[in-house]
């Protein structure tokens, strides 16, 4: 009996229903005393959706009755399309022991942290996730865990293994000493060539990823010197994007400097993680090229936060006092200057569950409040390419809601307060209260 290919006939069949979920009511209405508009930039009245299994099958002006129906009233709370972080790492969580246990700590250990990860996630209003890099493929453990209905979280798109070159932002030997280091290879993620970009590509179409993340530039949390050098020549990302686009990847790009953003955005990346040291040429090019950006200023100016305190070695604590002033003046600029933005967070980084703070950091770079939720729903979204799925409250797509307690669009700070939590037809929390017969399965 030959294991190897029922097992890959198992992950494609997990892969393929990525957006399995748990038997739902057969009719519920959601009535809302506000409904936000992502699509067209408004905000409605009251507004009653009519949800079928697990999609939407119409949205209804005014407070409705739905003969059968199961009917949920939120009261004046407004309603929205579940969130969309696009940049999270959901099997781990920087903290002041972090750089000790990744000597301790199995991939084990991480995966089962990772389901308490995906589950504050969630409760927050984050119904969908792209997770841009782990360590041993956890994150595609979690993914297929939550679609078979085994634990609750996000829907999530992974990339698995991060891409990067040896001594980069995605080498984990980095800081180690000599004897420790190995030799991290293409089916580890460490490229040094076109031939190995194709090759780690292919890996990862084989371990069963959804996307890929490559790293061309230096990172603030690896211990090695420089945020924002080019790690990745131009050939290496064009190679990782030609194989990423032949087996129907899109490529997010960590990057921080900006000839590695430059050398990302003409090598035919579709994302720019971070962006922090972008200048005008770099913004030039992504409007040219169609190419999305992901600010994740939370990131900034948590790491900034925690270098005041002492959490890094002193190689991280220059870096991160380097990257956190920056970010959210880059951010405003590129708003300004009409670069495509999706939300994302770099979750992982700070605690998660806390992702909507972002919300409040993109307004004070100068967004509009119903721009930054039309980032997080509708953008989002789209830079997935499952927009015809999910991003907006629309007949025929999943039925993905949230709810705030008040107005948003008056106070951004109320999106840190989600108390009614749908996806695909499937009630996690109301009234503030996580529901134990959705959440224990």
């Amino acid at each position: 009996m030959r294991l190897a290919p029922i097992a890959a006939a198992v992950a494609a069949l997990s892969a393929a229903s990525a957006f399995a979920q748990a038997p739902a009511a057969s009719v519920t209405a959601v009535q809302c005393g506000h409904l936000i508009d992502v699509v067209h930039g408004k905000l409605l009245g009251a507004s009653t959706i009519i949800i079928e299994g697990d999609r939407i099958k119409q949205v209804l002006d005014g407070t409705r009755q739905h003969a059968g129906a199961n009917t949920i009233a939120l009261g004046d709370a407004t309603c929205m399309p579940g969130l969309i972080d696009s940049h999270t790492h959901l099997t781990g969580q920087m903290s002041r022991a972090s750089y000790s246990e990744q000597f301790r700590l199995n991939p084990a250990d991480y995966a089962i942290q990772s389901t308490v990860y995906a589950r504050r996630t969630l409760l927050a209003g984050f119904t969908t996730v792209r997770n841009l890099g782990d360590n041993a493929n956890e994150s595609i453990a979690l993914r297929n865990a939550i679609n078979a209905g085994l634990v609750p979280g996000p829907r999530i798109f992974t990339a698995g293994l991060a891409i990067g070159t040896t001594g980069g932002h995605a080498d984990g030997s980095d800081g180690y000493r000599w004897d420790l280091q190995g030799d991290p290879n293409a089916k580890e993620g460490i490229i040094n060539s076109p031939e190995d970009a194709w090759k780690t590509v292919r890996q990862h179409y084989k371990d069963g990823a959804d996307l890929i993340k490559i790293m061309p530039s230096g990172g603030v949390l690896d211990e090695s010197s420089s945020s924002e050098n080019p790690q990745m020549t131009l050939p290496e990302i064009q190679a990782v994007v030609a194989a990423a686009h032949d087996y129907g990847f899109t490529v997010a790009a960590h990057a921080h400097g900006a000839e590695a953003i430059r050398r990302a955005v003409i090598g035919g990346v579709d994302s720019i993680e971070h962006g922090t040291f972008m200048n005008d040429e770099d913004i030039k090019l992504m409007k040219e090229h169609g190419t999305w950006y992901v600010p994740t200023i939370i990131a900034g100016q948590f790491v900034m936060g925690k270098a005041k305190e002492g959490w890094y070695p002193p190689q991280v604590a220059r870096k991160a006092m380097e990257v956190g002033p920056v970010i959210m003046g880059t951010a405003g600029r590129a708003y300004k200057a009409g670069v495509k933005i999706a939300f994302g967070t770099d979750a992982g980084v700070y605690p998660h569950g806390e992702n909507a703070k972002e919300f409040e950091y993109m307004v004070q770079a100068g967004m509009p409040p119903m721009f930054t939720i039309q980032a997080a729903t509708l953008h989002a979204a789209q830079l997935l390419r499952h927009d015809k799925d999910f991003g907006s409250i629309e007949a025929g797509k999943f039925a993905d809601v949230v709810a705030v307690p008040g107005n948003p669009l008056d106070d951004i700070k109320l999106m840190q307060k989600v108390d009614f939590v749908m996806k695909a037809g499937v009630v996690y929390e109301q009234a503030g209260k996580p529901l134990a017969a959705t959440l224990d399965n």
